[in-house]
C-alpha cells in the first residue's frame, strides 16, 4: 500500500538530511507504527508521503501509484490527519466535512452515511452544526479524523493523533483505526505513546536522526517477551 524507496529530504542549506535514504514497505490491511524521538524525521517523512513537502531523492508509491508522477491519483486514495489539527474554523463541522467530501468527489449519500457513523462514534451530534472555532482541541481532532475518512481512503495517515485527546476519545479513535485496517485498508501513524503503539500495531519501524533503524513485528516481540519500550530504548541508545 505504501512503498518508499531511497527517500531523502534536506532543509535549506543544512549539511544534515532530515530523512536519509529511507526504504520502507507497508502492507495492505495492517496498522503500522512510525516511531522516533523528537527531530528524528517522522513529520518530515509523513509530509513527504502526503505531498506537502518536496523531496530531493527517492520515490514514494501509494497503492502502486507514483506520488510525483501522478499526485492527484495518489492523494485521492489517502486520508491525512496532521499533528496541528488544521481545519477551517469559520465553517461548522458539517460544512467542513461536506467541503472535504466535495474535493474527493464523494456522493452526498456516501458522505452522509460515513459522517453520521463517525459523528455518532465520537459523540459530536450536538456540535456538528456549530462553528469549529467553538470546538475544543479534542473536537477539532475528531472533525479532522472524519474529514480524513469521508472518502474511505485506502491509506490513512495520522501524525501524533492521540495527543491531547481524553481517554474516551482516544479509545474511540483507536477503534476506528483497527476497523479501518480490518477492511483491508492501511493505517500508518506516528506516536510517542509506546504502550498504545504496542497494543494497536501489527508492525512498527524506528527512525533515528533521519535513518531507519529497523522494522519490527509486534507478535514476534511478544513471543520473545520483549517490550516495545525496551526495544525502543535499545535502538535509540538510551
Amino acid at each position: 500500500m505504501l512503498k518508499i524507496t531511497g527517500l531523502s529530504k534536506r532543509y535549506g542549506n543544512s549539511i544534515h538530511k532530515s530523512v536519509d535514504n529511507l526504504n520502507l514497505h507497508v502492507r495492505k490491511g495492517e496498522v503500522f507504527g512510525f516511531l522516533g524521538s523528537n527531530g528524528a524525521g517522522k513529520s518530515t517523512t509523513i509530509k513527504s508521503i502526503v505531498g506537502i513537502l518536496p523531496f530531493e531523492d527517492g520515490k514514494i508509491e501509494i497503492g502502486g501509484i507514483d506520488l510525483v508522477k501522478q499526485p492527484l491519483e495518489a492523494k485521492s486514495i489517502m486520508g491525512y490527519v496532521p499533528d496541528n489539527h488544521a481545519v477551517f474554523e469559520r465553517l461548522t463541522g458539517r460544512e467542513y466535512v461536506n467541503h472535504i467530501a466535495n474535493i474527493y468527489g464523494v456522493s452526498v449519500e456516501d458522505m452522509e452515511k460515513i459522517s453520521d457513523k463517525y459523528v455518532k462514534l465520537f459523540k459530536l451530534e450536538n456540535a456538528f452544526d456549530n462553528l469549529i472555532k467553538s470546538y475544543s482541541h479534542g473536537m477539532k481532532q475528531k472533525i479532522a479524523v472524519i474529514g480524513a475518512l469521508v472518502h474511505s481512503p485506502k491509506l490513512w495517515i495520522l501524525d501524533e493523533p492521540l495527543t491531547g485527546l481524553d481517554p474516551q476519545s482516544a479509545y474511540q479513535l483507536k477503534l476506528a483505526m483497527k476497523e479501518h485496517a480490518k477492511k483491508g485498508n492501511t493505517v500508518f501513524f506516528s506516536s510517542h505513546i509506546l504502550d498504545v503503539v504496542e497494543n494497536l500495531c501489527d508492525r512498527v519501524c524506528i527512525i533515528k536522526k533521519g535513518v531507519l533503524q529497523g522494522v519490527f513485528d509486534i507478535k514476534e516481540l511478544k513471543k520473545s517477551n520483549k517490550s516495545l519500550e525496551k526495544l525502543f530504548m535499545e535502538v535509540m541508545g538510551d
